[in-house]
């Protein structure tokens, strides 16, 4: 959920049920601003606050990776 405006791009925002805004995601879950080949955000230094929070590598990160994997 976006809950602070970092500058996020348009095209990268959805609205939900309730009328808030998020990052889209593609049809397999995986956040629309990730670079699939580099696992790196398309829009860094614009990143929403949440994943400012979500320090990559950590351990949420690496058991959030592990899931998707296991999705697709």
């Amino acid at each position: 959920m976006l809950i602070s405006d970092t500058g996020v791009p348009r095209h990268f925002i959805e609205i939900d049920k309730w009328g808030s805004q998020t990052m889209a995601r593609l049809q397999d879950g995986w956040c629309a601003a990730l670079d699939r080949n580099t696992l790196k955000c398309t829009i860094y230094d614009n990143r929403p606050w949440v994943c400012r929070e979500f320090k990559m590598g950590e351990y949420e990160c690496m058991a959030e990776r592990a899931a998707n994997l296991q999705i697709e």
